[in-house]
């Protein structure tokens, strides 16, 4: 019934998956290459590491709602869809598994994440919706030396918001 409309539903704890085209497009911006180590911040429902993993990419994904976390954790393999779970805040990232080749934010962000800058290897890319309230700017961040990046905006868009800690429960 939802499948063809291109518009985010609820999936529990409060969390949306994001609309098909806001998918294709952060994916888009990625330039994505087979076997590239992708960090995920905001795994909800799996759909967007799905299609990282339909793309060849090595997967790293953090979810800090538990009871979407166990969920996904659970029904995506089972689905042919493999990838590294983390429960945890996507704020630090995971930096014991940095760098990283590119960076994908599903949750909108009040300022660019300087922990996940940090994570991004050089000539790395990340993609992430900065913005206050309910309207944020899809940012393009390249990182181009240790101290550098290059930032590109791609338009506005709406998102949940992403928040610091984890969750215990719902």
């Amino acid at each position: 019934q939802f499948a063809y409309q291109d518009k985010p539903f609820p999936i529990g704890s409060g969390q949306t998956i994001s609309q098909p085209y806001t998918v294709a497009f952060q994916t888009q911006l990625l330039e994505l290459n087979p076997y590239e180590k992708v960090l995920e911040v905001g795994t909800g429902s799996g759909y967007q590491a799905a299609v990282l993993i339909g793309m060849e990419a090595n997967v790293y994904t953090i979810e800090r709602q538990k009871e979407l976390f166990q969920k996904t954790k659970e029904f995506l393999p089972e689905l042919g869809y493999n990838c590294n779970f983390y429960y945890g805040d996507g704020y630090k990232g995971l930096e014991q598994f940095a760098p990283f080749d590119k960076i994908i934010v599903t949750c909108g962000a009040p300022a660019i994440p300087e922990d996940l800058i940090k994570q991004l290897k050089i000539g790395g890319r990340m993609v992430a919706p900065i913005g206050k309230d309910n309207v944020q700017v899809m940012n393009l961040i390249e990182k181009t030396s240790e101290t550098e990046t290059k930032i590109t905006t791609h338009g506005e868009f709406s998102f949940v918001p992403m928040l610091n800690d984890k969750t215990n429960g719902n």
